[in-house]
């Protein structure tokens, strides 16, 4: 036996000693800083080098992708990583270029392992079954804004512009960027704005020379009232959530004439949204009941309805594959924290969330609930349909929700694979926003409802006063309305976002007290030609020393179609009709909406994919648009209809053509478009169309019809 066998075999002697005597402290002198400096750099918390993360036992145990652990307790030489330590291939040996280990460094390696791995408690990484995190959340990430509680200031403005509390907030910005606000935007424009933002229909003319003739100091206040008290108004706002939920009545991965998984009574949950927005349903228990109205004592059996929200969404095949519904609970995740909570909750499903203090163990916890909780097709009665029942034999009252199912806690499925099981996680809530306690009751979907829908959760009042602003301003205060964490924006006027959701609180979670505050405000009044001075400094309106002029959503522009041509059918709470069907009146809020082929009219006007949820619409201007307006059945039908209403409004064409104005534009024409509208009429008619026809399709077709200033 030569002296380097005896040296290294008395090394090893030693180790193993030391070991036997205190493995944790060994593990702390010799293992640790051994792995910190040779393999965390690309196998540690911030890189995982094919898949293989080497600061956490579990994730030794595990492996990287491959799925071969890492380590062997008691088997050092069966162990990956003293293989590939003692590895003579240049492209297989670790660490690579040329920093190999040293054999008394990896003689501590064999030695840890052979005696178990040891791992101690308190060290970064942590033992199966303790909560898998790599990231600790701190008081310091509570102190990024979105996670503190909203506040209520005074801001400081001399004058008289404001009316409400908003306009301070917004006159005391404009002034420190020595700014003042754009003039009161006209009557004829105020009317229509309101309207369509109230009701997402255009006033009629009788409506428009009413408020023209009232002289009263109340005349703004009584229109808003009236609009806030019109059952359109539930309409309206269920246009904004339904995106948000991903309504669908179908699925995306339909196989042939397979319905089983359709949603033919979709329609159940989104009359309760327009329902509960019309009786203005405190906004608090809007959303509870959607997550938890099985669990909520003396809830009426008309809002089991609400549950539609998680009860609507994709369902896979193979449902009875783990993957599967792995997928499902995601989408789950997704949609709550994202409508709910500004959160992107669901980016920790694979590993710490990049920006966010939010853990692998949050995603799982919050999974967990889903998990625990199953998807039925219910008759109002409380019977529950078999399964795989196909879309047209199901009974006519069935809801489309969820109940309580086996109650379970959800392993770390570690990088997303649920073959690789990682620590068992108890349900909770995001601990950033106080997820200390796990929930006991059932599923937990009524202490989730009760967390997310608290006052003291920092986001959810902010979230939805942002989506409500939006809806007024075309703009919200955060520009990423689904992502209040540090990846999104930051609020243009924070002080203007936190007073607001405050005194919506405090004024019982009201979505109408929230909105007649943003109707009523000097803010909204403002024209939205400002002067040059004005745009030059503030190009993207940032400081509100203006209106935006919006472009209608395809909601608001097919309706208002429907409306001026006298053909819009008031049916509230209708089942989803095809709008493809000649004889569909019904407002584009009960459309058939599907998750495998969206209607074309809705694609080519930016409704959102009904598969995910939508934080907002897109708007773009295409040459496919205008080709629809000029060539499609649906337009040209409306343009006779409309040109028969005016028609038949007077004898002569000038007051025809005034008619007209005030129908569709809600004021009168000046003298040139007046002019320019009678040399068009005087024409010969075509063998398609009479010139009356032809002008009422150019109007429907014209920018103002498009636009609301």
């Amino acid at each position: 036996m030569n002296l380097t066998h005896i040296a290294s075999c008395l090394l090893t002697l030693c180790i193993v000693k030391a070991f036997a005597e205190d493995p944790a402290a060994q593990f702390e002198r010799e293992v640790r800083p051994l792995l910190k400096q040779h393999c965390f750099e690309c196998h540690g918390p911030d890189k995982q080098k094919g898949g293989l993360r080497l600061d956490q036992k579990e994730a030794l145990l595990h492996g990287g992708d491959s799925e071969e652990p890492a380590i062997l307790p008691g088997k050092s030489g069966a162990s990956l990583l003293i293989k590939r330590t003692l590895s003579h291939d240049a492209d297989d040996v670790m660490p690579p270029k040329g920093k190999r280990l040293e054999p008394a460094e990896i003689a501590s390696l064999q030695t840890w392992i052979d005696a178990g791995a040891h791992w101690p408690a308190s060290g970064n990484a942590e033992l199966p079954g303790a909560p898998a995190r790599g990231m600790t959340v701190t008081d310091h990430d509570r102190q990024f804004w979105a996670f503190q509680a909203p506040r209520t200031t005074d801001p400081v403005y001399e004058g008289t512009w404001p009316r409400q509390k908003l306009d301070y907030f917004v006159g005391a910005r404009l002034r420190e960027h020595g700014l003042e606000p754009t003039g009161e935007t006209s009557r004829n424009a105020f009317i229509r704005r309101v309207t369509f933002d109230i009701t997402g229909l255009p006033p009629t003319p009788d409506e428009v020379d009413h408020f023209l003739n009232d002289k009263s100091s109340n005349a703004h206040e009584r229109v808003v009232e009236r609009l806030l008290g019109s059952p359109q108004f539930g309409e309206r706002m269920a246009s904004m959530w339904l995106p948000l939920a991903r309504f669908g009545e179908d699925q995306a991965h339909q196989v042939g004439d397979d319905t089983k998984f359709f949603y033919p009574n979709a329609h159940l949950y989104r009359a309760w949204v327009i329902d509960a927005f019309n009786r203005d349903l405190p906004y608090d228990q809007f959303l509870k009941l959607q997550l938890a109205a099985d669990r909520i004592p003396g809830t009426a059996p008309a809002d089991q309805a609400a549950l539609g929200f998680l009860g609507l969404g994709p369902k896979y095949y193979n449902r009875n594959q783990l993957e599967v519904m792995a997928d499902e609970w995601e989408d789950r995740v997704d949609t709550v924290t994202r409508t709910m909570l500004g959160l992107t909750v669901a980016c920790a499903r694979c590993h710490d969330h990049k920006f966010d203090p939010i853990t692998t163990a949050d995603y799982h916890a919050l999974a967990g609930v889903f998990a625990s909780t199953q998807m039925v097709n219910k008759t109002l009665g409380g019977l529950v349909e078999k399964e795989n029942v196909k879309a047209e034999e199901m009974q006519p009252d069935t809801m489309h929700i969820v109940q309580e199912g086996e109650v379970q806690n959800l392993n770390v499925f570690i990088r997303g694979n649920v073959t690789r099981k990682g620590a068992l996680i108890p349900r909770r809530f995001i601990e950033v926003l106080g997820g200390e306690t796990s929930f006991a009751d059932g599923s937990g979907r009524r202490e989730l409802a009760e967390a997310i829908a608290s006052r003291a959760n920092p986001l959810t009042a902010r979230v939805i006063v942002n989506r409500i602003w939006a809806q007024f301003f075309a703009q919200p205060l955060v520009s990423t309305p689904s992502n209040f964490g540090h990846s999104g924006a930051l609020p243009s006027n924070r002080e203007l976002l936190d007073d607001l959701a405050v005194r919506f609180m405090e004024h019982g979670w009201s979505i109408k007290s929230l909105v007649r505050e943003i109707a009523l405000s000097s803010t909204y009044r403002q024209g939205s030609g400002a002067p040059p001075v004005v745009t030059a400094a503030d190009p993207s309106n940032e400081w509100l020393g203006r209106m935006n002029r919006r472009r209608l959503t395809v909601e608001q522009w097919r309706d208002a179609v429907l409306a001026v041509s006298g053909e819009l059918a008031d049916a509230p709470g209708a089942k989803s009709r095809d709008l493809d069907e000649a004889t569909n009146r019904l407002r584009t809020v009960y459309a058939r909406i599907s998750r495998l082929k969206l209607n074309d009219i809705l694609m080519q006007f930016d409704y959102p994919d009904a598969n995910v949820h939508a934080e907002k619409r897109s708007v773009t201007t295409t040459p496919m648009q205008k080709l629809f307006v000029l060539n499609s059945p649906f337009i040209q039908r409306y343009a006779g209809t409309l040109a028969a209403r005016l028609q038949g409004t007077a004898e002569m064409d000038t007051d025809r053509v005034t008619a007209a104005y005030l129908l569709l534009f809600s004021r009168e024409p000046d003298v040139e478009e007046r002019d320019l509208a009678l040399r068009f009429l005087l024409k010969p008619n075509t063998a398609e169309m009479t010139q009356w026809e032809r002008y009422a399709q150019l109007l429907l077709a014209s920018n103002e019809m498009l636009y609301v200033d």
